[in-house]
C-alpha cells in the first residue's frame, strides 16, 4: 500500500467479528441527517446577529441566499466524491485517497475531534434549554446534558434501524416546528411590524459594507456548517450513486428555504431597530405573536433541535473513527460492528469522550479549535476533488458536480479565505490547532507502524479498493 496514494477501504473481516456496516439507508436518511445536523440552536441567533451588521431586510436575506449558494455548490463537490468512494468516514476517505496516509489520519482525526467537541458543547445546551423550560432542573445542567448522550449512545447502540429512525423523526418534528412558527408569524403578525421598512443604515463607506457583508457571510457559512453530513453514511446506502445526489441537494435546499422563511418571517414581525439589536430574534418574534407561551415554543423547539444535531454527530463520530480503525489508523477494536450494523466500539469512544468534556466544562479552546478545523476539512475534500479527477480520470464518477473546474474553484477559494479569517481573527486558537497537529503525528506512526507489522504477518486483509 502506497503511503502517498493509499485507497481508503481496508478490509478487516476479523476485526467484525458480530457483525456489519448495514446497507439499509436511503434519500429520507440523506435529508433527514443534513437537516439535522445543519439546523440547529444558531438559526435563532445568527439572523439578528447579521441584522445588526447590515440593518436592511434586503441585504439581509441577499446574503442568506448567497450562503445557501455557497453551501449548494459545495455539496456538489463533495457528492461527486462521495458517490466515486462511496464508503463510511466523509472527509477522511477523500484526502486519504488523495493525498495519502498521513494528510488522511490528520483529516480524519481533526473531523472526529470536531464532532465531539460539538456534541459536549450542544449537550450542555440541552442542559441550559431544559432548566428554563422546567425550573426544577436549575442547578443540574451538566448531568441533564450527559444523560442525554448516554440516552442517544444507548439508542444508537440497539442499531442502525433505531439510530436512523430517531434521526428522521428529530428532523421532521425540528422542521415542522419552525415551518409552524413562519406561519403563525404571517397569521398572527401585528400590523405596527408591517410599517417598518428599513432604510440602509451602513457605514456610508465602501469598507463599512464590504466589512458588514464580509462579516454575515462568515456567520452564515456557520450556520449552514453540516451540508456534508449524507457522505459519512455512504457505505450504508442502498444505493449510493442515486440516492446521495438526491439526499444531499434535497437537504441543503431545504435547509436554505427554512432559513430564508425564518427570516421573513421575522421581518414580518420585528421592526429593525429590535431585530438588529436581538440576541434571539426568534424568541423574540414567538413573543410578540404568541406572548408568554412563544418563549416556551422556543425553547422546545431548542431542545428537539439539540437532541437532532447531537444525534446525527454522534452517528458521524462513530463511522470516522470505524472508517479509520479499518485502515489501520486507530486500534483493531475500534472496527467491531454489532448485528444491528452499530460501530459499538467506535461511538462507546466517541460518547465517553464528549461526556468527559461535559463534566470538565472545558470549552472555550476547544470550540475555537473546532470553528478551525471543520473549514480546513472543506479546503481537504474541494481539494481532494481537483487531485483525484488529474490523478484518476478513469474511476468512475456516478456524479459529476456541475460546472467543474470554475465551481468547484469558486467554493475552495471561498472556504480558504474563510479559513485564513478564522486564523487572523483567533491566532491563539490557531496556534493550540497547530500544536493538536503536532501532536497527532506520534499517534499516526503508533498505530500505523503497528498495522503495517500486523499486515505483513498476515492479520489484516488486504485492501478492499486495491
Amino acid at each position: 500500500m502506497s503511503a502517498t496514494a493509499a485507497p481508503a477501504g481496508t478490509a478487516l473481516a476479523s476485526s467484525q467479528p458480530k457483525g456489519r456496516l448495514l446497507r439499509i439507508l436511503g434519500v429520507s436518511f440523506g435529508i433527514a441527517v443534513i437537516v439535522g445536523d445543519t439546523i440547529g440552536s444558531g438559526i435563532l441567533r445568527t439572523p439578528g446577529e447579521i441584522a445588526g451588521h447590515l440593518e436592511s431586510y434586503g441585504f439581509i436575506l441577499t446574503v442568506w441566499i448567497l450562503g445557501g449558494v455557497y453551501a449548494l455548490f459545495c455539496t456538489l463537490s463533495v457528492t461527486e466524491l462521495g458517490t466515486m468512494l462511496p464508503f463510511a468516514g466523509g472527509w477522511y476517505v477523500y484526502s486519504r485517497r488523495a493525498m495519502g496516509d498521513f494528510p488522511g489520519f490528520l483529516v480524519g482525526s481533526s473531523d472526529a475531534v470536531v464532532q465531539m467537541v460539538s456534541n459536549g458543547y450542544l449537550a450542555v445546551a440541552f442542559g441550559e434549554f431544559a432548566a428554563e423550560l422546567q425550573p426544577a432542573f436549575r442547578g443540574h445542567e451538566k448531568l441533564l446534558g450527559v444523560a442525554a448522550l448516554f440516552a442517544l449512545a444507548l439508542l444508537n447502540w440497539l442499531g442502525l434501524r433505531m439510530g436512523s429512525r430517531a434521526q428522521e423523526f428529530t428532523s421532521l418534528v425540528k422542521a415542522v416546528a419552525l415551518i409552524a412558527f413562519v406561519i403563525a408569524c404571517f397569521i398572527s403578525a401585528p400590523a405596527a411590524a408591517h410599517a417598518s421598512v428599513a432604510a440602509v443604515h451602513l457605514a456610508s463607506t465602501k469598507s463599512g459594507l464590504l466589512l458588514a457583508v464580509v462579516l454575515s457571510l462568515q456567520a452564515i457559512i456557520i450556520s449552514y456548517d453540516g451540508w456534508y453530513a449524507a457522505i459519512y453514511f455512504a457505505e450504508e446506502d442502498q444505493d449510493p450513486a442515486k440516492n446521495l445526489p438526491r439526499s444531499s441537494i434535497g437537504g441543503v435546499l431545504a435547509c436554505a428555504a427554512i432559513y430564508i422563511l425564518v427570516n421573513i418571517a421575522l421581518f414580518r414581525v420585528l421592526p429593525m431597530s429590535q431585530f438588529a439589536g436581538s440576541h434571539m430574534p426568534v424568541a423574540d418574534a414567538a413573543m410578540t405573536v404568541l406572548g408568554a407561551r412563544g418563549k416556551q415554543l422556543i425553547l422546545l423547539i431548542s431542545l428537539i433541535a439539540a437532541l437532532s444535531t447531537m444525534n446525527a454527530n454522534t452517528m458521524i463520530t462513530s463511522r470516522i473513527l470505524f472508517a479509520m480503525a479499518r485502515d489501520g489508523m486507530m486500534p483493531r477494536w475500534i472496527t467491531r460492528v454489532n448485528t444491528g450494523g452499530t460501530p459499538t466500539s467506535a461511538l462507546l469512544v466517541s460518547t465517553v469522550f464528549s461526556i468527559a468534556l461535559v463534566l470538565s466544562g472545558s470549552f472555550d479552546t476547544l470550540v475555537g479549535i473546532a470553528a478551525v478545523l471543520f473549514v480546513a476539512n472543506y479546503v481537504s475534500g474541494f481539494t481532494s476533488l481537483f487531485m483525484l479527477r488529474r490523478r484518476e480520470p478513469t474511476l468512475a464518477r456516478p456524479f459529476k458536480v456541475w460546472g467543474y473546474p470554475w465551481s468547484n474553484l469558486a467554493v475552495l477559494l471561498v472556504s480558504s479565505a474563510f479559513l485564513v479569517a478564522a486564523v487572523v481573527a483567533d491566532l491563539k486558537d490557531a496556534l493550540f490547532t497547530v500544536a493538536l497537529i503536532a501532536l497527532a503525528g506520534p499517534l499516526y506512526f503508533l498505530f500505523f507502524r503497528k498495522h503495517r507489522i500486523e499486515s505483513a504477518n498476515g492479520l489484516i486483509g488486504t485492501n478492499a479498493l486495491e
